[in-house]
């Protein structure tokens, strides 16, 4: 008999915390000195929030998350300061059911402006453009390439932030504009490092990331941090090597599973936004389940 899913949190009501942002999929309370964000089992396609929530997702994507932070924590500093609730301060204590496992005590950065992009392989947006201009993003990249074909080298495709809708590509010029040239080298070159590590460490375990997205924020000192999420379902691109072959868009444990049913819905990308049907809702709960598996070793606490 198959065992039913968890209950899903679609949004978090903390009464007595400062609510200060409620994303597309995470809710930030204002606690002081620090941050607590909840990872919520909301989704979102084509910037916009789906009426399902997938349970499990926001377990996924904090526990994933603290996975690479503590392994990429040599390269760079990160925003965490626990995960463990039961480290959390004594206020929190009556929200425990809510927190446990999907939520990260953060330190408060000053954000950057920017998204930070990785890019390996030819996908999504990039290999759209790359068949009108030959570039990605505005970079120059060899001819005769094809969809999912991997890139000579990895490139830095930076974009807006925007709070809604969609973020748009911008060229490296205008991250030197925004942050300053030595600032925005120093991003350019740690987000490409990133990948790099968790590339090699991910291959070993049998799956390829073809993109992924990271934010940056600086500490009191003024020292780069990375914050918010890394390298999860909802901000990679995750391939498995078996079968991989450039030439086609590749299976994928990411939310593209949700686009491709939409797109094929006929949905013209406005409200109202379409409810996904169950088998959709748990098809994407067990992509998530799984990459977490595979990359991690473990099981989802």
């Amino acid at each position: 008999m198959k065992s039913k899913s968890p209950a899903a949190v679609h949004e978090t009501l903390l009464p007595d915390l400062k609510l200060v942002s409620r994303g597309k999929v995470r809710d930030v309370y204002d606690l002081g000195e620090q941050l607590l964000i909840v990872a919520t089992d909301r989704l979102s396609a084509f910037d916009h929030v789906l009426p399902n929530p997938i349970p499990d997702k926001g377990k996924v994507l904090n526990q994933i998350s603290t996975f690479w932070f503590e392994r990429t924590h040599s390269l760079i500093p990160n925003h965490v300061i626990s995960t463990e609730v039961a480290r959390f301060p004594g206020f929190l204590r009556p929200y425990a059911d809510v927190l446990v496992g999907r939520t990260t005590l953060a330190r408060k950065l000053r954000m950057l402006p920017v998204e930070c992009v990785a890019r390996g392989y030819l996908a999504g947006s990039g290999w759209k453009e790359y068949r009108e201009h030959g570039t990605v993003c505005g970079i120059r990249l060899p001819s005769g390439l094809v969809e999912s074909d991997r890139l000579p080298e990895p490139i830095f495709t930076p974009s807006t932030k925007a709070t809604s809708g969609h973020d748009e590509n911008i060229p490296f010029a205008e991250v030197e504009r925004l942050l300053g040239p030595e600032r925005a080298a120093e991003v350019a070159s740690k987000t490409l490092e990133i990948y790099r590590f968790a590339s090699d460490y991910a291959r070993t375990r049998g799956i390829l990331i073809a993109d992924t997205k990271l934010e940056f924020g600086l500490g009191a000192r003024g020292e780069l941090v990375v914050a918010d999420e890394m390298l999860t379902p909802d901000s990679s691109r995750f391939w498995p090597l078996e079968g991989y072959k450039p030439g086609r868009g590749q299976p994928s444990f990411d939310k593209q599973f949700v686009r491709d049913y939409l797109e094929s819905t006929g949905w013209d990308k406005n409200p109202p936004v379409p409810a996904l049907p169950e088998a959709i809702v748990e098809g994407t709960r067990q992509r998530y389940l799984e990459i977490f598996r595979i990359l991690t070793g473990g099981e989802l606490a």
